[in-house]
């Protein structure tokens, strides 16, 4: 259970890093640019503790799709990025793919 908390984590910080480099401008705007680095770090140290407990196919599965996924309604809700059917379909399939790696394990 602690490694699963550990990749939740992981993903919260790839999401506030990715969110973060956004808003930095391409690192023009030096504070986003600097929390996104951390935020960065903190996700993939989590990243790799949750490793040790969760298989590697199953832990990054998760984190990517999972990461995708809300990565992907933050931009429609934050950023007003347009979301179409063939996004969504994208979506669909890695979310499927997430799921079927997970059983395997």
């Amino acid at each position: 259970m602690r490694a699963y908390l550990l990749l939740g984590v992981a993903i919260v910080g790839e999401l506030a890093g990715t969110s973060l480099l956004k808003l930095s401008r391409g690192f023009s705007r030096l504070s986003p640019g600097i929390l996104a680095l951390v935020a960065y770090g903190v996700c993939f140290y989590c990243l790799a503790l949750a490793m040790r407990t969760i298989p590697l196919s199953v832990t990054y599965a998760l984190w990517c799709g999972i990461g995708m996924v809300l990565t992907t309604l933050i931009a429609w809700w934050g950023w007003h990025e347009p979301i179409s059917i063939l996004k969504l379909s994208g979506i669909a399939l890695i979310l499927v793919g997430t799921v079927v790696l997970s059983l395997n394990d």
